[in-house]
């Protein structure tokens, strides 16, 4: 017998009555005929949580009349967006977008313990300084917009830093003698250096071609009555005397 809900067993044993699987009425089958049992309630979906939704000037209307999907709203979401508005230039650092076999663990700071973003490392990226400002907010009581300043103060500093201690680093570097590959930058600008000689190089074969062009003329043999104009009258004088005219008396002499 299929498995069953324990208030759906007697609907199904009446069934296999009727198709006579069964041949004798059980004992209890009339009296839970006479006494059904109650059918179990329709399970309600769970009331969604205030945690990310956006807040609302009346509380007491969470949920509206009109039933349409409500927003999602994440405080992160803003100060993602008010710090790339703040350093448009932090969107053009490369990123590698190659996931791992599995999710990495996060960091051992966490929550209380995080008060400083270097705790997180001397090169932070966005997405640190934005989580930093996000746990100043939610586990120190620090005002949104105050945890949002320290924060990106914390992260200019840092990225200075960093960029003091890098480029002092290639300068020794290139003082001991290490030779650095070129980059993209340097890559893209020899690619387009030598696509400007070739043009150069074509346009001067062009004018070589021009002037190799120059240097040669048509030689026509003169032939006789030839060097002077007519008016057709020679033309006309012929074809009354019955001769057809021959244009190319060199091909057809012999050699």
């Amino acid at each position: 017998m299929v498995r069953r809900i324990a208030s759906q067993v007697h609907q199904q044993v009446s069934r296999l009555m009727q198709g006579e699987y069964i041949q004798r009425e059980p004992s209890w089958y009339r009296a839970v005929i006479n006494n059904p049992p109650l059918s179990l309630p329709p399970k309600t979906p769970p009331r969604r949580t205030p945690y990310d939704k956006k807040p609302q000037l009346n509380p007491q209307q969470v949920y509206p009349k009109n039933p349409k999907p409500l927003p999602v709203h994440y405080i992160e979401d803003d100060l993602r967006r008010q710090f790339f508005r703040d350093h448009p230039f932090e969107a053009f650092r490369p990123t590698t977008l190659v996931e791992n076999d599995r999710i990495s663990d996060s960091h051992p700071i966490q929550k209380e313990e995080w008060i400083r973003l270097r705790q997180r490392g001397r090169n932070p990226t966005p997405d640190d300084a934005i989580q930093f400002a996000l746990n100043l907010y939610q586990y120190h009581a620090v005002p949104l917009s105050e945890a949002y300043a320290r924060a990106v103060a914390q992260f200019r500093a840092l990225r200075s830093e960093h960029h003091v201690a890098t480029t002092f680093a290639v300068m020794e570097a290139e003082a001991l003698g290490a030779v650095f590959s070129p980059g993209e930058l340097e890559r893209s600008f020899e690619k387009e250096k030598k696509a400007l000689e070739s043009w150069q190089q074509k346009e001067e074969r062009d004018e070589g071609a021009m002037a190799a062009r120059k240097r040669w003329k048509a030689i026509v043999e003169k032939r006789e009555g030839q060097d002077r104009w007519t008016k057709g009258e020679e033309y006309v004088r012929l074809w009354k005397k019955g001769v057809r005219p021959d244009y190319s008396p060199i091909l057809t002499q012999s050699l």
